[in-house]
């Protein structure tokens, strides 16, 4: 079986301007950060984001690298809404599609299963019709008539999913107790790539936990990198909690332009070895 292992930047590396990406995890869970920072220091920008987005939105917000958010909501739970997130929204620097969860969830199951739209009774008689007028409504063709959203297929040209543990060949481990649709963003992309708190021999991830812990297949990832406090300043159990205080600092950068910059200076302009040494006491 194919070896996959390859650097952050690698993977980075592939992408371009204008492209689809979509992040796993949800809220400030589990996000891919080191490939969030990984891309404020390549510069790519003009992307459309698609995610149930935490830091990950904001961060790339505060860059001026995002075009447009395809979101359900932007938080960092124990902050009700990302602040640069909301300066860009309310500033008008980003395009929106605002849409339900569930509806979120319709459309990387569409990507995945590589159909156009999936039909969902959420968002009638709600304003996520005014707010997106591009949305449309089929007719159920049985009996019953129903009118239904047509939720169309999120298709993406790259995804990027954190896990704790992966092997070589691309299967990835979830220890935590719950992997989110990380495995429907992948499906909804051309190009899918892991990250990993460790990437360890195959046949040894059972060692961590049980085989149903392992919920990325290899056929669903075409990289994997070893990347330790990868998630940082997410959650990622068992293997680490929230950061709050470094949270609450990143959100109190949010409209103080020198503060912002000190923080960027600090933690966004440097490597990943050199980040993880910012943070010691």
């Amino acid at each position: 079986m194919t070896d996959k292992r390859a650097s952050v930047e690698d993977m980075v590396g592939e992408l371009r301007p204008g492209m689809t990406v979509g992040f796993g995890g949800w809220g400030s869970r589990r996000k891919p950060m080191a490939v969030v920072r990984a891309l404020v220091r390549a510069g790519i920008s003009d992307l459309t984001v698609v995610s149930y987005g935490g830091p990950d939105v904001g961060l790339l917000c505060a860059a001026g690298l995002v075009r447009k958010v395809v979101f359900g909501f932007v938080t960092l739970d124990s902050i009700a809404l990302d602040p640069h997130f909301r300066a860009a929204r309310q500033q008008g620097r980003i395009e929106a599609m605002e849409v339900d969860e569930g509806m979120l969830y319709l459309g990387l199951l569409a990507a995945a299963q590589r159909l156009p739209f999936l039909p969902t009774r959420a968002g009638l008689g709600s304003d996520v019709m005014v707010v997106n007028p591009q949305l449309r409504t089929v007719r159920s063709p049985y009996d019953d008539g129903e009118e239904l959203v047509a939720m169309p297929a999120l298709e993406l040209d790259a995804a990027f999913v954190h896990c704790n543990r992966a092997d070589r060949h691309g299967n990835g481990q979830m220890l935590g107790p719950d992997p989110f649709f990380d495995d429907l963003f992948l499906g909804a992309a051309q190009r899918r790539f892991l990250t990993a708190e460790a990437v360890v021999e195959p046949g040894r991830l059972t060692e961590s936990g049980p085989l149903q812990t392992v919920v990325v297949h290899r056929l669903l990832t075409d990289a994997v990198a070893e990347a330790p406090m990868g998630a940082h300043f997410t959650s990622c159990p068992p293997d680490y909690g929230r950061d709050e205080g470094f949270q609450r600092r990143y959100a109190q950068a949010a409209g103080d332009e020198a503060r912002w910059e000190e923080f960027a200076g600090r933690f966004l302009g440097i490597d990943e070895e050199a980040y993880r040494a910012a943070l010691s006491p």
